[in-house]
């Protein structure tokens, strides 16, 4: 992104940076390193990402180049990068700056190692591709498919044991906890994996298996085992899911509500 191009996002989280090391002398080092260092949001991703997922065989130097260069040739990354924090901020009361998710929340540091991953895919470059999905995975506990859709503005909440497949589809808006797996059904090939629409709300432990489609502005329960399609704006929960009532708001996903309405009162 130009630095001529206003970036409200990036200002704030550079204003955090100097507020946070006038607060804790001791890590100036870390937020000049990671923020105030770099002239746009892309360039402190990259030297980040870079930084955590460097190996012996690609060193962080090299990493970090193939990452900007997919910054800086597609520029709609960085608007999905963008949407992304605005959804942490938002959605996760434990987060009260923009600057969190940049800096500490893999969940969100692994959804922009996936989108990194995605661009490689998306343009032959398999191998580089299933490198990088491999160390992700390695290093935030997060398996996500190179070859999966993922929309903007999604929030993957502490992210540990987050599996989604190689034909999956998560819409704009969508919100997922911590073990959510987005899954086949066996050794089927072909499309395999559910499509999630906007604004669906995935609660901690979901299991959703099988080429399936969870309608715009569903609910799925915690720990729930879902094989069928959901109709929009239905909550789900058990094993096998069973639909129990509609969703109190039209994008469950943007409010985090993940109490069960059954029948229109809370069970």
């Amino acid at each position: 992104m130009s630095d001529m191009v206003a970036d409200p996002i990036w200002e704030q989280i550079r204003s955090e940076a100097r507020e946070q090391t006038a607060a804790e002398p001791m890590l100036a080092s870390f937020f000049h390193a990671i923020i105030l260092n770099h002239k746009s949001l892309e360039d402190a991703l990259s030297y980040h990402l870079a930084s955590k997922l460097e190996s012996s065989t690609l060193p962080a130097l090299t990493l970090r180049d193939l990452i900007a260069a997919a910054f800086e040739r597609d520029p709609a990354i960085g608007a999905a990068v963008r949407e992304d924090i605005r959804a942490v901020r938002d959605r996760d009361p434990a987060c009260d700056t923009f600057s969190l998710p940049l800096l500490y929340l893999k969940g969100f540091q692994a959804l922009q190692a996936y989108r990194v991953s995605h661009y490689y895919w998306e343009r032959g470059r398999k191998s580089l591709a299933h490198f990088l999905q491999s160390r992700t995975s390695e290093v935030f506990g997060v398996a996500i498919h190179p070859a999966a859709v993922i929309g903007r503005g999604v929030f993957v909440d502490h992210a540990t044991g987050v599996v989604i497949g190689e034909t999956a589809v998560v819409g704009d808006n969508v919100s997922m906890l911590h073990a959510v797996t987005l899954g086949g059904t066996g050794k089927e090939s072909g499309d395999r994996h559910p499509k999630i629409r906007k604004g669906v709300l995935l609660s901690a432990g979901a299991k959703l298996l099988g080429n399936i489609t969870i309608g715009e502005g569903a609910k799925v329960g915690c720990g729930a085992v879902v094989l069928n399609d959901v109709a929009p704006h239905t909550t789900v929960v058990g094993v096998p899911a069973r639909p129990v009532g509609r969703a109190r708001t039209d994008q469950p996903a943007l409010d985090m509500d993940h109490k069960i309405y059954e029948n229109g009162k809370e069970s």
